[in-house]
């Protein structure tokens, strides 16, 4: 299974995409997406759409995980980020209608890091002790949503799954694929 993560952005947006085998996760690829050069805030939301169908064009992935809002204290950077995002998903539902997820920011560092404020530094070093150090990422957009599709590939939508991460995390990376190991 194919699946792309995205860690969303109204300026720039962060791309993850692993391949799962059982419980082997493979990277394929990850980077960032920079819309800055659109002057209009409207015209960088078609920039972003088409961007998003030219992601799924390339990887063809199976499943799309998502990172959902997190709280913003400026209520216009909330606005424009939702916007973002709705052309995003608008972007993937186009031809994964049923097959895209969200988790929200402290559920994908909980499940990668064992920590759900885990800082940005330590989902990039989970990230490459996960993948080894040869990735470099560009920014902490590429390592985020390379955890969201980390994420999906652990808990697959699992609502059970979720629901036991929530209540009393999984400690580790480790120890979340030693649960699915039980599961298997």
């Amino acid at each position: 299974m194919i699946i792309l993560g995205i860690d969303p952005g109204s300026r720039r947006a962060g791309f993850g995409v692993i391949k799962v085998s059982g419980r082997k996760f493979e990277y394929l690829d990850s980077g960032v997406m920079k819309y800055d050069h659109e002057k209009t805030f409207l015209d960088r939301l078609g920039i972003i759409y088409t961007s998003c169908e030219e992601l799924v064009e390339k990887y063809q992935p199976d499943h799309i995980s998502c990172e959902s809002l997190i709280y913003v204290k400026s209520i216009p950077a909330l606005s424009k980020l939702a916007q973002a995002r709705g052309s995003m998903i608008a972007a993937f539902m186009k031809s994964h209608q049923g097959k895209v997820f969200e988790y929200s920011p402290n559920l994908i560092k909980t499940t990668v890091s064992g920590h759900g404020h885990a800082d940005k530094t330590s989902i990039e070093k989970a990230m490459m002790m996960l993948f080894g150090n040869k990735i470099k990422f560009e920014t902490h957009d590429a390592s985020d949503a390379l955890a969201t599709a980390v994420c999906h590939g652990l808990l697959k939508g699992n609502a059970t799954s979720k629901r036991r991460v929530q209540k009393k995390g999984p400690g580790s990376l480790k120890s979340a694929f030693k649960h699915l190991e039980r599961k298997i």
